[in-house]
């Protein structure tokens, strides 16, 4: 029996520091066994009401909520084989009571009783819709089906849990991995001292000489872009494409394939089970679309403006390799040439403008953007617990001196820590006559750390990602909702989430803000104009391709989502590649393996959500840019259209709401440098 449990114990901030594996379940059982019981005496409730029946249950499912998103975030932050192992246990316990509560017709009908009864028109909008949210999730959970199909559809939920976290593991596992070491300082030609100041460090830490690259994106990328050496190139890209594959390096050891057919065999199960076309048909019940035919236009129509862009762009590229003795471009070669190409025409590569983005800089301009737009201020606490050493905490208030939000930083790449940027929801905002509940939020990228007593220092690009997540945290720490359930980015469909953090990356290519944020790091001195302007002129360099790419990402996730019969993932990319992409990669790329986008996270079936919600924040951010990007009135109607209202309104309405018509296309695409 384990005591004094840190998960248990109330607080408004984790006690990172006291949290250990062994509390893990019996948090878990403690606080379900609790759920239950109150559960059993609100189930017969008479004359269901908001007061006595929907809140309550709602703080039932906020308290578990606290504990799990707390235990969530740290095995993805901080992995460890003990913690590990007891999160894997607890995944079914978890799935399993969620499933069990969301097929229980009695929970169902109080629900139902409330929202039919005369009561439900004196409730607000956001008491509504999360009234109407949890009556269609009980339908989507099956508490309509017999018994011996809700058993199966529970089975089938905990399954589902448990491999998507196995198919995470797996890629954090082979990322961690493999490692190229390099001994001979020719080998190092073309890189960037930054990538080699961290390469040296990655050596001395396994106590090797020379240099070490890795399968982390701090290490990867400028390898990839700039070593002259081809046949390097080669070895780390094969690497990194054969992440948790059969093939590759590490063949077979952390192979993700046979997971993805249990997924996807799995997900059509489900649909079939709830009635539903495929898992498409039902992936789109929560989301704004309507239907898959709205999804597969929207997209052909954004493939048809940007493929006659992406096949010029990849015609100068291959004419350009040329000129160096590259008779046939590679997948290894595309990064490399196009760094190449783009400072040819531009004159400026993401590594000139580095030393110009000390972190400590990008953030307090970061704040100072928040402050003009939204009259918050953006304060550090040093006196607060957290996971690792590396991690800031800071609070937000208005101006009258409110508290708003707050939110973790965790910065930087290492070991046994999750790949890739995300913003997550720790704690939800929360009212009660006794008290409000601030939310907090954890903020998390893979950046390079200090290295030789030198601030972290970021590329333009990783700025973008920064005050994209961060868009994602003001969207979650700036509601003035209510309830959980649909506070902050709670409730939101998913391709409408992306919005308020998509939209905040156009900041940062304002030369006003260019100014705020940069610095460099020697010297102090702002971004030179001179900079700012090659900087802007290659935004949309190769902007055809990358567009395309990410139709081509978003085009696969729907075609092994959609029918009934299985699919051989494999030929389904290349069939895609063959429709819409204009280079094709080598036969052993094994990109599905680690796209955890769609097999991890929550984009099945909704890849096509950036694409979608690009389209509404470029509309929304051409408001800024006709009445000033600063603009104190556009800057409050987003804050209390967008930001403030989270989940409890239809996205569409919001929108309108902000903008004052539906969105339209045109901002994206002169945006993005393709109208026509």
């Amino acid at each position: 029996m384990v005591t004094n449990n840190p998960l248990l114990t109330p607080h408004d901030i984790p006690l990172f520091s006291l949290i250990k594996a062994e509390h893990i379940q019996p948090a878990l059982e403690t606080i379900i066994s609790d759920n239950e019981h109150d559960i059993t005496a609100l189930v017969v409730v008479e004359a269901a009401s908001w007061d006595n029946f929907i809140q309550p249950f709602e703080d039932l499912d906020e308290r578990l909520s606290k504990m799990w998103d707390t235990v969530s975030h740290l095995n993805s932050v901080l992995d460890n084989e003990d913690f590990r192992e007891s999160y894997r246990t607890c995944l079914p316990i978890i799935s399993d009571y969620a499933t069990s509560l969301a097929q229980n017709e009695k929970i169902f009908q109080k629900y139902q009783d409330v929202h039919d009864s005369a009561a439900f028109s004196s409730l607000n909008q956001a008491q509504q819709k999360l009234i109407e949210n949890s009556l269609r999730d009980f339908r989507l959970s099956g508490v309509a089906l017999p018994d011996n199909k809700k058993e199966r559809f529970k089975a089938i939920q905990s399954e589902l849990s448990t491999l998507s976290n196995s198919f995470e593991q797996n890629l954090l596992d082979a990322t961690d991995h493999w490692m190229l070491h390099i001994v001979d300082e020719d080998d190092m030609s073309g890189l960037p001292g930054n990538a080699k100041a961290l390469a040296r460090e990655q050596a001395i830490q396994k106590e090797l000489e020379g240099w070490v690259f890795t399968l982390q994106a701090p290490s990867y990328i400028p390898f990839i872009m700039f070593a002259d050496k081809r046949i390097l190139r080669q070895q780390i890209y094969k690497a990194y494409v054969t992440r948790a594959s059969e093939l590759g390096p590490d063949a077979g050891r952390w192979d993700n394939t046979d997971i993805i057919d249990s997924i996807l065999a799995l997900r059509r199960e489900k649909a079939a089970l709830l009635g539903f076309d495929d898992y498409v048909d039902l992936a789109l019940q929560t989301r704004m679309a309507d239907n898959s035919d709205t999804v597969t236009d929207f997209l052909l129509q954004l493939a048809k403006a940007s493929k006659p862009s992406a096949e010029r762009e990849i015609l100068e590229l291959s004419a350009y390799a040329t000129q160096d003795g590259i008779s046939e471009l590679k997948a290894w070669d595309l990064p490399f040439y196009s760094e190449k190409l783009r400072q040819q025409q531009y004159a400026i590569s993401q590594e000139d403008v580095r030393p110009w983005f000390p972190l400590n800089r990008v953030l307090q301009g970061l704040f100072d953007v928040v402050r003009n737009l939204y009259g918050l201020t953006i304060s550090e606490r040093t006196d607060v617990d957290t996971w690792h050493p590396d991690v800031q905490y800071f609070e937000i208030t208005d101006d009258k001196g409110t508290a708003r939000g707050r939110f973790f930083l965790d910065l930087y790449a290492r070991k046994g820590k999750r790949g890739g940027a995300w913003m997550g929801d720790g704690i939800s905002r929360k009212e009660t006559p006794d008290l409000i509940q601030n939310p907090l939020a954890w903020l998390v990228t893979n950046f390079s750390p200090p290295i030789d007593n030198n601030p972290s220092l970021l590329t333009h690009d990783e700025v973008i990602t920064l005050f994209h997540e961060f868009g994602h945290g003001l969207h979650h720490m700036l509601t003035q909702i209510a309830y959980p359930s649909v506070s902050g980015i709670n409730g939101v469909p998913w391709d409408a989430v992306e919005l308020p953090s998509q939209m905040m990356e156009n900041w940062a290519w304002q030369d006003e803000v260019l100014g705020m944020i940069s610095g460099h790091f020697e010297t102090g001195e702002s971004l030179p104009e001179e900079l700012i302007k090659r900087l802007k002129d290659a935004k949309n360099f190769q902007a055809g391709m990358f567009l395309l790419r990410q139709l081509e990402f978003a085009t696969f996730d729907l075609s092994i989502h959609k029918g009934t019969v299985s699919v051989n993932v494999q030929k389904a990319l290349d069939q895609v590649r063959a429709d819409v992409s204009v280079f094709f990669p080598p036969e052993f790329n094994r990109f599905q393996n680690s796209f955890s986008h769609i097999f991890a996270g929550g984009y099945a079936s909704g890849y096509y959500s950036y694409s979608w919600a690009e389209v509404l924040s470029a509309d929304a951010f051409s408001l800024f840019e006709e009445n000033g990007i600063f603009d104190t009135k556009t800057g409050q109607s987003f804050l209390t259209n967008i930001l403030e209202k989270g989940g409890s309104a239809d996205p569409l309405e919001l929108f309108i709401a902000f903008r004052g018509r539906e969105p339209e296309i045109d901002a994206l695409l002169r945006h993005r440098g393709l109208a026509a």
